[in-house]
């Protein structure tokens, strides 16, 4: 039986990579780690740890002690600043990892050095401008509204959207940028963008030696909390539909060869359509799954399965490069309310 470590394993975007790999046709042995003892209440691995924050001079030696204890042979870190670390130190690491490059897993991480890399291919990215001091923030987003309505200022690192918000003027965005600036985001760490307004796609796909192994694409339709936020959206759909779109496909895959011919592990795709419907990429989150990896895991395309067998140098089934799944099927999520897949159409409850 494998053994597989997976950190985070308190939260959503680790519990769906375990519910993954209980849907696999064979068994494994998942041991979870957290720095949160009351999250790891809800992890669903057989035996778990808690474990200090990844800035602890102690982290590497725990995550070690489990290792041995464990038999662990595999480790899958899902959450971004564990990730990183583990990048950053994997020759330390006492198992096996299956992670991108450090270099790509660090341009990567910042949304802003990706789009640079980005502009010089003809990958679609949105007008993007970093931002070194207030100055440099009203210069760059006046420039953006001259040619479109709102800017989006957001975090050059960071997921769930980190310290964005769509401004219609410069005076929002210094507002914004010196709030955030007492809560640990200095400007300097601020990035402005085109506000793009159409719709939004997330591409999940797994690369061995820069080959794409197989992805699927999805589109967010409903967020959770959107309701809550300034521009109605979250990085955290309630509602997502697979889609087969030619362009979107192409320009994803793209953009990961431009950020690494010899992809290797995760790339999950963000993409937003400009005005003109063109879908353009804003982000790419590589090492690490989606949330709702489950959900496609669910609809028969588990890749949380596919990579665990990747890093273990085992045989895949066969499988399509780009939708690898029918278009057309539904994830529906809301807090306390669970998770179910369906298919076009199922929702409708008409009366007998």
């Amino acid at each position: 039986m494998k053994r597989v470590l997976v950190t985070g394993a308190g939260g959503p975007a680790s519990t769906n990579f375990i519910r993954s790999l209980r849907l696999a046709p064979e068994p494994f042995h998942i041991v979870g780690t957290d720095a949160n003892a009351i999250h790891l209440a809800l992890s669903q691995a057989d035996v778990n740890y808690e474990l200090p924050p990844v800035n602890d001079d102690a982290y590497l030696m725990r995550l070690n002690n489990v290792i041995e204890e464990e038999g662990v042979e595999f480790v899958h870190a899902q959450p971004d600043v564990e990730t990183f670390f583990l990048s950053e130190r994997r020759r330390e690491l006492r198992a096996r990892t299956l992670l991108p490059s450090h270099e790509t897993i660090e341009l990567c991480a910042d949304k802003q050095a990706l789009a640079e890399r980005l502009a010089g291919t003809e990958v679609p990215t949105g007008h993007t401008h970093p931002v070194s001091d207030e100055e440099k923030l009203v210069e760059v987003v006046n420039e953006l509204l001259a040619l479109h309505p709102r800017v989006w200022v957001r975090a050059r690192r960071g997921a769930g959207g980190k310290a964005s918000l769509p401004v219609t003027s410069a005076e929002q965005a210094v507002m914004w940028a010196r709030y955030w600036s007492t809560n640990g985001v200095p400007i300097c760490d601020f990035m402005a963008a085109e506000f793009l307004p159409g719709r939004e796609f997330a591409f999940q796909s797994i690369w061995q030696d820069g080959q794409l192994i197989t992805s699927q694409a999805r589109e967010r339709t409903e967020y959770l909390f959107g309701y809550l936020t300034p521009s109605g959206q979250t990085s955290s759909p309630a509602v997502a539909r697979t889609v087969h779109r030619q362009d979107v496909n192409e320009i994803a895959t793209a953009a990961v060869k431009a950020a690494d011919p010899d992809a290797t592990g995760i790339f999950c795709v963000d993409l937003k359509e400009d005005t003109d419907g063109v879908p353009c990429v804003t982000e790419i989150n590589a090492g690490r799954f989606f949330t709702t990896s489950i959900f496609f895991s669910e609809a028969g395309c588990n890749m949380p399965y596919y990579y665990t067998l990747l890093a273990y140098g085992e045989a895949l089934p066969e499988m399509a490069r780009w939708n690898a799944l029918p278009e057309g099927l539904y994830w529906v999520r809301l807090m306390d309310m669970g998770d179910r897949l369906l298919h076009e159409g199922e929702w409708k409850h008409d009366p007998a």
